[in-house]
């Protein structure tokens, strides 16, 4: 059972190994998971990955970051060959179960996006939702993921995923945002502080898990402004990089990214 008062920095748990807040956060947290707000886009999500990779059904697709496997098993179940990947356990069997209920043979694999097990083999790359980047605990670490995901592409492969927006919270306050979108019952948002310095918000992250265990977290996460990962995709040879505005279940090359947006959404090419 997880106590109510706010669990500080890491965690020891059993065998006294430690565990960062984004692994305890999906410990036991998949089915609820699914039933949040920002889960609900799947749909709108896949019919613009399926545009912009030009309906291509023998493209080869790794789901970085995949969780339950919303995007993998939608994307596979029209015609796609999809490989996903995550550290969560629980949401990989999650994934699982999805993809057996819906008679697709889908490759989950559980694995560190910082350290991808494939070298030149995907015609495309997706990361949504914040699929591990930026939630790392420095930078380096969020830019290993990146550097993954290019080392796993073929070339001239295309990476698609949204980020944090860091032009957002220049001018709106993280904490009012999440409470405008806050659905009784689901994942709550409090005590937010953002530094201008390293561009993070820590907050206390609070959810009731599959089991009825009620989490309380210190998290922190990573914004970043579109000249920062513009910089960083240069870095590992990519080129053509388009950011967007990202709006839930609407991706749209339309939406010019503003400080409105609380994500932006990334198109590059190896």
């Amino acid at each position: 059972m997880f106590p109510k008062a706010p669990l500080v920095g890491r965690i020891f748990m059993a065998g006294d190994n430690m565990k960062q807040w984004y692994e305890l956060l999906f410990e036991n947290y998949a089915h609820k998971y699914d039933s949040e707000v920002f889960t609900q886009g799947t749909l709108g999500e896949c019919d613009f990955i399926e545009s912009e990779l030009g309906f291509n059904k023998s493209l080869r697709i790794i789901d970085v970051g995949c969780g339950t496997g919303r995007h993998a098993i939608e994307l596979s179940s029209r015609g796609y060959h999809v490989i996903g990947i995550d550290l969560s356990e629980t949401q990989l069997n999650r994934a699982k179960q999805k993809a057996e209920q819906s008679g697709l043979s889908i490759n989950f694999i559980q694995c560190d996006a910082r350290n991808i097990p494939f070298k030149d083999e995907f015609d495309a790359a997706i990361m949504l939702c914040e699929g591990g980047f930026p939630l790392m605990e420095t930078d380096e670490m969020n830019f290993e993921i990146l550097k993954n995901v290019a080392q796993s592409l073929k070339n001239n492969g295309r990476f698609i995923f949204t980020t944090l927006n860091g032009l957002f919270p220049l001018f709106h306050s993280i904490e009012e945002f999440f409470d405008s979108v806050k659905v009784d019952g689901k994942v709550t948002y409090r005590n937010n502080t953002f530094d201008l310095m390293t561009f993070r918000d820590q907050n206390i992250t609070e959810i009731e898990d599959d089991l009825g265990n009620m989490k309380s977290l210190v998290c922190n996460e990573r914004y970043y402004v579109p000249s920062e990962i513009s910089w960083l995709l240069k870095s590992l040879s990519f080129s053509k990089i388009e950011i967007f505005g990202a709006k839930l279940g609407a991706y749209s090359r339309n939406d010019k990214l503003t400080t409105e947006d609380f994500e932006m959404l990334v198109i590059a090419q190896v």
